[in-house]
């Protein structure tokens, strides 16, 4: 009989304890919490994650755990500043969510708006490629159109050395925009070494525009021998100087360098190219350019 008593008292026991018990979830967290039973008061905690949350769970909500303060890395600031830069790209499926169009729109707008770090536009960048299937070239180019646009010149460099740091974009194009860009933020000195390394080995197949560029960086920045020398391996190729503001700028490095029969020789091989019309004239029309003639007659 005594058995059967103590059974029953331990059933209600259970059986308060199973009533008294409920579920919380937060996140990855599962807690098992037991309350007010049989004139005591038990606390059960599981937890079933290897995370740790700060949060404890009860019938009032949440109270903050006080823990043993982590250790501050000496690089936690500039995780923290790339990490919230690059927020928005990692916030859902973006190559999934939005059309090209609007991928691109927001890449500009992204770029456009990152502080001026290395670290945080790569980490920006590379975010963004995650999502595409293809690596984005065209996007790219198109970005730089905009920047340049925005004379953006710094951000340009940027993004140009690291798409060339994946192998993308080798192009002639691609090497003559880090030129220009890296001479108009104040680099002329890398803009020269970018020339020499990857360019200046093939002057055959480089273009004219890409030439001038040259020429003009040399010229702006009283590297008047590099210009002359330039100038001559050109001519070496067979390269003849397609108007005369490129002839102008070698005569003028010639009287700068005292080079006076240098100068001559060079007005002498190109006078033809003085007597044609410029550019400018050209645009201007063939009436144009007869009242002008009857201007300059009467």
């Amino acid at each position: 009989m005594a058995f059967f008593l103590v059974v029953e008292c331990w059933c209600k026991f259970l059986t308060k304890l199973l009533f008294a018990a409920f579920w919380v979830k937060n996140d990855s967290f599962t807690y098992l919490t037991v309350l007010h039973c049989a004139g005591s008061r038990v606390h059960i905690l599981r937890n079933f994650s290897a995370n740790t949350n700060n949060k404890v769970s009860n019938e009032r909500g949440y109270h903050q755990r006080e823990l043993k303060p982590n250790l501050v890395k000496d690089d936690d600031a500039i995780i923290e500043r790339i990490q919230n830069s690059t927020r928005e790209l990692r916030q859902g499926p973006i190559g999934k969510n939005l059309s090209s169009v609007e991928r691109r729109k927001f890449l500009i707008s992204t770029l456009l708006a990152l502080e001026d770090s290395k670290e945080v536009v790569y980490r920006t960048l590379d975010a963004w490629v995650a999502f595409e299937q293809a690596f984005p070239l065209a996007s790219i180019k198109q970005a730089l159109v905009v920047l340049e646009k925005e004379e953006q010149w710094h951000r340009i460099v940027q993004v140009i050395k690291w798409m060339l740091s994946k192998g993308q974009g080798k192009t002639i194009r691609t090497y003559e925009q880090l030129v220009c860009a890296l001479e108009k933020d104040n680099r002329a000195d890398e803009a020269c070494r970018v020339w020499d390394n990857k360019i200046a080995h093939d002057l055959q197949s480089v273009p004219w525009r890409f030439c001038r560029l040259m020429l003009g960086i040399y010229y702006r920045n009283n590297r008047l021998d590099r210009l002359v020398q330039l100038f001559k391996n050109l001519e070496a190729h067979g390269r003849k100087p397609p108007s005369k503001d490129i002839v102008r700028k070698v005569e003028d490095a010639y009287e700068m360098l005292g080079l006076t029969k240098e100068k001559e020789e060079l007005l002498e091989k190109y006078k033809d190219l003085y007597n044609e019309p410029s550019s400018n004239d050209r645009k201007k029309g063939p009436r144009f350019r007869k009242a002008e003639k009857n201007r300059k007659a009467g």
